[in-house]
């Protein structure tokens, strides 16, 4: 009994190993066969690598950290004419003509509901605490003409500002008056787009052509 069973076993065991080598593939018997010519296609072709010299890694590696930083855009202005003549000018000679753009600009009037002269900051600082603790938002003034003093809010229309000063008027405010802080201006606004590494190295050049306008962040 026991040697049947070893030589069921082995007929078993070398029935096994010529079905798993194709052996009796003619008589209909062996496992499916795999097949991934997708895979075989995307295998690296060894032949056709090299090895890259430091040099030559250093600038892949500048090209990929290049190709992943964000562009900024900036602006400066605005302009008068004599101002955008020069700076075209010196634009024109610098930048790629793609890089930069000059836009005509009309900046609308500016009124305020503003709250001052005070006499020094200290009186500023104590004005800015008294309207904290009343909740009320306040905001430094642009024109160099109303300082020491403060901003309430900015309107486009004088009859927005009375508006709103009489609402704050009903909220306890007692000093404050509507006044202009700026005149509409129209210019001339410098746009560069898309400043990368190369054109940032060259804004330094163009400073001087901006008449003392500082590039900032696009809006």
């Amino acid at each position: 009994m026991l040697r049947l069973l070893v030589l069921l076993l082995m007929l078993a065991n070398g029935g096994y190993f010529a079905w798993s080598q194709g052996l009796l593939r003619p008589y209909g018997f062996a496992p499916a066969q795999q097949s991934e010519p997708a895979r075989m296609n995307q295998q690296l072709n060894p032949q056709a690598m090299r090895i890259l010299l430091p040099e030559e890694a250093k600038k892949g590696d500048a090209m990929a950290a290049a190709a992943q930083k964000p562009l900024e855009c900036l602006q400066a202005g605005l302009f008068d004419d004599s101002e955008t003549l020069a700076l075209r000018t010196k634009l024109e000679g610098s930048l790629p003509k793609d890089a930069w753009a000059l836009e005509a600009v009309v900046e609308p009037a500016r009124w305020i509901i503003y709250m001052g002269k005070y006499p020094n900051a200290d009186a500023v600082a104590k004005k800015r605490a008294e309207l904290a603790s009343l909740n009320l938002r306040f905001e430094a003034v642009n024109n160099p003409a109303l300082a020491f003093g403060l901003s309430l809010g900015g309107f486009e229309s004088q009859t927005a500002a009375d508006a709103a000063l009489a609402a704050f008027s009903k909220r306890g405010v007692r000093t404050a008056k509507v006044v202009q802080e700026r005149a509409e201006v129209r210019g001339t606004l410098l746009r560069l787009a898309a400043v990368d590494d190369a054109i940032k190295a060259r804004l330094d050049d163009l400073k001087p052509s901006l008449a003392g306008k500082a590039l900032r962040a696009c809006k």
